[in-house]
């Protein structure tokens, strides 16, 4: 057995002395909540009204609905809670911000576009507001299963849900967006080679504007419209026969970053449910040391 030195240690509280600690004074201020100023409801003119004060990177565990297996689930959504602030006010209370969130958790809330609506509206009353804006991001996960020996395994895309209100409108505004992957495959490197074309991974982004709220899982409509444009799908599970087909699919359906970009837009053009978009679609390139980026906003508005 090996042998310990042993030491004589001072006890917890003399050890966090030892470090600076030091005992609370006796504080003149009150502790009740009635007693204390409150800075933030001093009437003045502040010189400007602020469009939005809130909080964001607020993390919360949020309940969804996919038309994709798994139907149900639980994922992490991260949440920007913002309101419109008068000039004779001099700040919001911001701790009403997670209070109601954490009443709608308390509730089981499923998180969807009327929902979301409803939520903007109650903020906008709790906090005595014109105007508010609830934004929230999240990972959704789907099933997808290869496409020879059809083996199953779940992928996930990046989504994004923002409703906005106004009361002097009594109106509520929505947005929706998503962040995926898909392959490319260059038509330039297969056009002049005698064999094989690089491919690489794009990331397509869409945020689009809402005429309505809609009640179906827009989640799916958005990712097909990133997927059915690639050259191939992601898959989280591939044998070699997979392998194949999803080689042999990129190498039949080549695209530029370019190509990608106004395909997506042309379906999203088709949707009625959308009013305006905004498509980015970006190749990590395989053989370059930069990426390829191409970019396109439309709005029906202005047709």
């Amino acid at each position: 057995m090996p042998l310990h030195l042993k030491k004589t240690l001072p006890n917890k509280q003399e050890r966090h002395k030892l470090f600076g600690s030091v005992p609370p004074i006796n504080g003149t201020k009150s502790t009740k909540k009635e007693d204390m100023p409150d800075l933030q409801n001093k009437s003045d003119d502040y010189l400007f009204p602020i469009e939005n004060v809130g909080i964001c990177n607020v993390k919360h565990p949020i309940h969804i609905t996919s038309e994709l297996r798994p139907e149900q689930q639980t994922t992490i959504g991260q949440f920007t809670l913002t309101t419109s602030l008068f000039q004779q006010s001099k700040g919001i209370n911001m701790s009403r911000l997670t209070e109601l969130l954490q009443e709608y958790e308390e509730k089981k809330w499923k998180l969807d576009l009327v929902n979301l609506s409803e939520f903007s509206k109650e903020m906008t009353k709790r906090m005595e507001q014109v105007q508010a804006d609830v934004e929230v991001h999240f990972p959704w996960f789907f099933e997808r299963k290869s496409p020879a020996t059809e083996k199953s395994g779940l992928m996930h895309a990046d989504m994004w849900m923002k409703s906005s209100y106004d009361t002097e409108s009594d109106n509520t505004t929505a947005s929706i967006g998503i962040s995926g992957a898909v392959t490319t495959l260059c038509p330039c490197s297969k056009e002049i080679s005698e064999y094989s074309a690089h491919n690489q991974r794009g990331i397509v982004t869409i945020k689009a504007t809402l005429y309505e709220l809609v009640h179906f899982d827009w989640k799916k409509t958005l990712l097909d419209a990133v997927e059915t444009n690639a050259s191939a799908l992601i898959h989280p599970v591939l044998k070699r026969p997979d392998e194949k087909i999803v080689t042999e699919h990129a190498y039949e359906n080549p695209r530029f970053v370019e190509d990608l970009c106004r395909l997506i837009a042309a379906d999203l053009y088709e949707l009625n449910f959308i009013r305006s978009f905004e498509v980015e679609c970006r190749n990590e390139e395989s053989i370059h040391l930069h990426d390829a980026v191409a970019k396109l906003s439309f709005s029906k508005e202005k047709e």
